[in-house]
C-alpha cells in the first residue's frame, strides 16, 4: 500500500473493513512522512528541526513506543523544558505516549512516579531540563529530549544527559525542536557538520503536514507570518541567528514591515549587475522602492534574478521598471558601466536610466541607510526573505555574513534608497555618472 500513488492508496483504504481499518490506525510506519521515521545508519543523535504541526511530537513518542516494544532492557529519559510540558506534552498530550499506544498494547502511567512501564520490562522517566542536576545520577539507554529551544539551561541539562548515557551497546538521542537560535542548538548543528554522521538533521515545515492540519490554520498563520522572522522560524522551520555587529539586526528589519503605503512622490528600480553571466554567476540585485507621501522610503519588491545572462536580467529590469511605473531605473557601473548602459538600453530603448559608481565597500555605503531603518523612516511593504537575509549579513566591520557570495540584493536596495533619501545630500560612495 506504502507504494501505491495517493490516488490508489485512498481508494483501497475506503475498501477496507472496520478490523482491517483498525489495525491499520496503529501503524505508524504507514501515516508517517519519510522525515518522521528514524533514520538508518549508526547514528547516535537524531535532531528534528521542524515547524509547527509538523508532527514532531509524534514522531518523538513513536519512536520511543517501537523502541519499548522491541527492548525489554530500555531505559528511556524523557526531558521537557519542565516537568509540567514533559507530563502534558510528551506523556499526555495529544501526540503524546499515551495517545499513540493502542488499546491492546498494555502501557503502565505512574504520574507520583514520573514514570512509564511496560510489560517487557522496559521503562521511561520524567526529566526536567530547568533542573540539570537531575540528570546527573540516572544512566538510560535511550533519551527523547522534547523542544530543546526553549531548554532554561540547554546545554547543562545536554551535557548531564549525555554522560548519564551509559547503558545498552548503543545508546541514541531524538531531540525534537521548532528551531531558536540557542547556543545548544547551534551547536549540536555545527557538530552535525563533520564528518562522522554521529548527528542526523531532519528539517520540516508545516506545510509539510498540512493534509492532518486545518486548512483554516494553515490559511490564517501564512497569511499573518508567512515570510517574517516569526514565520520562517517557527512555520519554516528555519534557524534564524541575528549575526554579531549586523547593521540590520532582525528586530529592526520585523519593526519596519507594513501591509499598506501612501502614494509615491518618486519610484525608483535599482540594479546591482553581475559579474559574469551565466548559471554561475552572482545574482543580479533588483529592487524597487518608493518615496511615500509622508516622507519614508518604501521597499516595494525584490526582483531579483539568478544565473541570466546580460539580456535576461535586463529584461527582467525594464519588466520591473514598467510594472512600477518607476521614473528612474539606478545601475551600478562599477562592472563594465557601457555594456550595463548598453544592454539596458537594448531590453528597452526609452527606459529612464542612471549609472552610479561605487566608490566605497557595500557596508559604508549601506551605513547611512541602516541609520534611515533606525530612525523610522523606512518601511517594508511585506516580506522579501532573500532580501533580508541579506541585509542581516552585512556587518559594521565590511565582513559580509549572509547567503552567497555577495549581498547583490542588498547592494541593489541601497542604491534605491540613496537615490530617494540621500539624493542633494552628498550621499556617502556614491557619484553619479
Amino acid at each position: 500500500m506504502l507504494a501505491l500513488p495517493p490516488h490508489h492508496r485512498r481508494a483501497v483504504l475506503e475498501a477496507l473493513g472496520k478490523t482491517s481499518a483498525r489495525a491499520l490506525e496503529s501503524l505508524w510506519r504507514f501515516w508517517a512522512g519519510d522525515d518522521q521515521i528514524a533514520p538508518e545508519g549508526d547514528w547516535h543523535v537524531w535532531l528534528i528541526l521542524a515547524g509547527r504541526g509538523f508532527g514532531k511530537t509524534r514522531a518523538g513518542a513513536e519512536w520511543v513506543r517501537a523502541i519499548a516494544k522491541e527492548n525489554g532492557a530500555a531505559r528511556i529519559a524523557l526531558i521537557g523544558a519542565t516537568l509540567h510540558e514533559a507530563r502534558s506534552v510528551m506523556v499526555e498530550g495529544q501526540s503524546g505516549l499515551l495517545a499513540v499506544t493502542p488499546r491492546d498494547e498494555d502501557i503502565l502511567w505512574a504520574p507520583s512516579l514520573r514514570r512509564l512501564a511496560w510489560p517487557n520490562g522496559a521503562q521511561a522517566k520524567l526529566y526536567s531540563a530547568a533542573e540539570p542536576d537531575s540528570l546527573r545520577g540516572p544512566e538510560h539507554s535511550h533519551a527523547w529530549c522534547d523542544e530543546i529551544g526553549k531548554w532554561p539551561d540547554g546545554e547543562a541539562a545536554w551535557d548531564n544527559m549525555m554522560l548519564g548515557m551509559r547503558r545498552g551497546g548503543g545508546p541514541r538521542i531524538v531531540a525534537t525542536t521548532t528551531p531558536r537560535p540557542v547556543p545548544l542548538i547551534e551547536r549540536l548543528i555545527g557538530e552535525a557538520q563533520s564528518d562522522d554522521k554521529a548527528i542526523i538533521v531532519t528539517r520540516g515545515r508545516t506545510q509539510d503536514n498540512c493534509l492532518n492540519l486545518a486548512p483554516a490554520f494553515i490559511a490564517t498563520v501564512e497569511a499573518a507570518y508567512g515570510g517574517t522572522r516569526l514565520g520562517r522560524q517557527e512555520l519554516d522551520g528555519e534557524l534564524i541567528a541575528d549575526i554579531e555587529n549586523s547593521l540590520w539586526p532582525r528586530a529592526l528589519i520585523e519593526a519596519c514591515r507594513v501591509d499598506a503605503a501612501p502614494e509615491m512622490r518618486r519610484i525608483v528600480v535599482a540594479v546591482d549587475p553581475p559579474a559574469g553571466a551565466g548559471e554561475h554567476s552572482d545574482a543580479c540585485g533588483i529592487v524597487a522602492a518608493g518615496l511615500g507621501a509622508d516622507g519614508r522610503g518604501y521597499v516595494l519588491a525584490d526582483a531579483s534574478v539568478d544565473g541570466l545572462r546580460p539580456e535576461g536580467w535586463a529584461r527582467k529590469v525594464a519588466e520591473t521598471a514598467e510594472i512600477w511605473n518607476a521614473d528612474r531605473v539606478i545601475a551600478e557601473a562599477n562592472q563594465g558601466g557601457e555594456m550595463v548602459r548598453a544592454v539596458l538600453r537594448a531590453a528597452e530603448r526609452n527606459l529612464p536610466l542612471r549609472l552610479v559608481h561605487a566608490a566605497r565597500g557595500k557596508s559604508a555605503r549601506a551605513e547611512p541607510i541602516a541609520a534611515f531603518y533606525e530612525r523610522g523612516e523606512v518601511r517594508h511593504m511585506g516580506t522579501f526573505p532573500a532580501l533580508e537575509d541579506e541585509m542581516a549579513g552585512l556587518t559594521i566591520d565590511g565582513r559580509y555574513q549572509g547567503p552567497g557570495r555577495s549581498p547583490d540584493r542588498a547592494d541593489a536596495l541601497v542604491h534605491a534608497l540613496t537615490e530617494l533619501l540621500l539624493r542633494g545630500r552628498n550621499a556617502p560612495g556614491v557619484r553619479r555618472l
